[in-house]
């Protein structure tokens, strides 16, 4: 009986869309962190509580009736203070009414992008190592992923101008660009949008620019917004992030801004996809948007524990990577094993009691480089706890 109910039921599963996606990395070393309770280092989420006083603004937003569906963008209110927000660091006047759409999380508006704007056959560049989504958001869209890695040297991972030059084609559609970059540390600087500007001028190419980590950029530097550059600006969209800017990942919102053009591209699809976002939280991080101050002092919040764990490897066994932004810090470990990435982030977690995550996993064919991926958005004893264990290999 039950061989002949699991033949009839798999006459029913769908022929995949995404046959090559499986359970993601990040939840299986979640899962064998917790299993060899080791010091999680490897997914990218805070161990350390949102200001209390954004717990009470959506709390009071709740109390106060907010819990029917918003308008479709966003809350009038809340869009405006990203308007503002956006136009005080980069100088960007971006319009409230057709410019801005409050999103489900960054992922989601990555995902809403690519549907709006890219067709079946057109191609999308994505820069590797790139955050996992893209590909098979790629790929859900009907796009063909062309894939360009970027280069380590001395001063970090750096893209190759000239390599995504030569990967354009006829049939290009958008490029995808993270600034400040996960999981590489790395930011866009003045020559980058320089080059990425020659490249796309004669071109009618899309950017879709996830800045998620914009407030997490070290040692003076400034975030090289897309939308800081009119050029750029007019043919690309802007997707941040509220979870990784307030420490609440768990509540998936974020914004997508773009010129009225494109955003209306975008409306069409997120209407049915998300059609909306979470009302109490809209209303309670609109109140909290509107003092600056949170999101001016996260550098160096997350400077001050970049530094503490980078003193902590400086002595080690591990080579650190220049890490400018984000709050990912990558090491090279060819001094300590040969193992491939994943058999290495696997042994340190089960052996040393640490969880990373393989670099390799960031690209579509596993690159391997002997480099792995720490998270340092953690608690100070934390740090110390997954240091005193690293230090001892």
């Amino acid at each position: 009986m039950t061989s002949s109910l699991t033949a009839s039921s798999a006459a029913f599963v769908p022929v995949s869309k995404l046959p090559e996606v499986s359970t993601t990395i990040f939840s299986v070393m979640s899962a064998l962190a917790a299993e060899k309770k080791a010091v999680n280092l490897g997914q990218g989420f805070p161990d350390f509580d949102c200001d209390p006083s954004l717990i009470d603004a959506v709390s009071k937003a709740m109390l106060d009736g907010h819990n029917q569906y918003p308008p479709m963008a966003g809350i009038p209110v809340f869009r405006a203070e990203i308007a503002r927000k956006i136009k005080a660091l980069y100088g960007r006047a971006y319009d409230t009414e057709s410019e801005i759409t409050v999103t489900a999380g960054a992922t989601q508006g990555i995902l809403t992008i690519l549907l709006a704007c890219v067709h079946p056959g057109d191609e999308v560049i994505v820069i590797e190592p790139a955050y996992d989504s893209y590909v098979p958001s790629i790929r859900l869209a009907g796009g063909v992923p062309v894939l360009v890695s970027m280069e380590l040297g001395p001063e970090g991972y750096q893209i190759p101008w000239d390599k995504v030059k030569t990967s354009m084609t006829a049939k290009t559609r958008l490029l995808m660009l993270n600034s400040p970059h996960n999981p590489t540390g790395s930011v866009l600087n003045p020559a980058d949008i320089q080059a990425l500007s020659a490249i796309v001028r004669d071109t009618k190419i899309l950017i879709a620019s996830d800045e998620v980590y914009e407030h997490m950029v070290f040692d003076g530097v400034r975030h090289e917004s897309l939308c800081r550059h009119e050029e750029l600006a007019e043919r690309s969209f802007i997707i941040s992030s509220f979870g990784k800017t307030y420490h609440v990942t768990g509540w998936k919102v974020g914004y997508v801004a773009a010129p009225e053009a494109l955003m209306r591209e975008f409306r069409k699809v997120h209407q049915f996809n998300v059609f909306t976002v979470n009302t109490p939280m809209q209303v309670g991080l609109a109140h909290f948007l509107a003092n600056p101050s949170p999101y001016v002092e996260l550098p160096a919040f997350y400077q001050q524990k970049r530094d503490l764990f980078r003193d902590g490897l400086m002595n080690s066994r591990f080579k650190l990577l220049p890490a400018q932004g984000t709050y990912f810090q990558c090491v090279d470990y060819s001094a300590v094993s040969e193992q491939s990435e994943l058999h290495f982030a696997r042994w340190l977690t089960s052996e040393v009691g640490v969880a990373a995550i393989p670099v390799s996993a960031f690209y579509q064919h596993g690159k391997e480089s002997r480099i792995v991926r720490f998270c340092f958005a953690k608690q100070e004893n934390t740090l110390h706890a997954a240091l005193k264990r690293l230090q001892a290999i």
